[in-house]
């Protein structure tokens, strides 16, 4: 529930307040969390027709479906994607087996001497 209160809780704060507003103001309380509550859905659905109104016939193509995180199964999404054999696999197999390997030859520093440059360290 709201603000982790369990439901004994919650009817020990409702007897609560009952006791404390007393029947004669009990009435008045009522009419004004009914208020509360029709402005709060009159904001959420004013809120809902902007959000529709801006995004257009865009939000009415989407699959709210096919988002649903229920349905994703990690297994499948990774053996599909070990599975797959697309063009971006082999690209970089052969672009890394092509390219050689341009590293310098490193040299040991000298004991009182000037330390080596390392450019991948710049």
């Amino acid at each position: 529930m709201l603000f982790d209160i369990n439901g004994g809780e919650f009817l020990i704060i409702v007897v609560l307040a009952l006791v404390l507003i007393g029947p004669e103001r009990l009435p008045q309380y009522a009419a004004q969390l009914a208020r509360l509550v029709k402005r709060v859905r009159a904001l959420a659905a004013d809120a809902k027709d902007r959000v529709s109104d801006e995004l257009g016939p865009e939000l009415a193509d989407v699959d709210w479906s096919k988002l649903d995180p229920r349905q994703y199964d990690p297994r499948r999404i990774v053996r599909d994607a070990l599975l797959e054999d697309g063009p971006i696999l082999g690209a970089s197999r052969t672009a890394a087996a092509a390219a050689p390997a341009a590293r310098p030859a490193r040299t040991s520093a000298v004991p009182g001497g000037a330390v080596p440059f390392d450019p991948e360290a710049t």
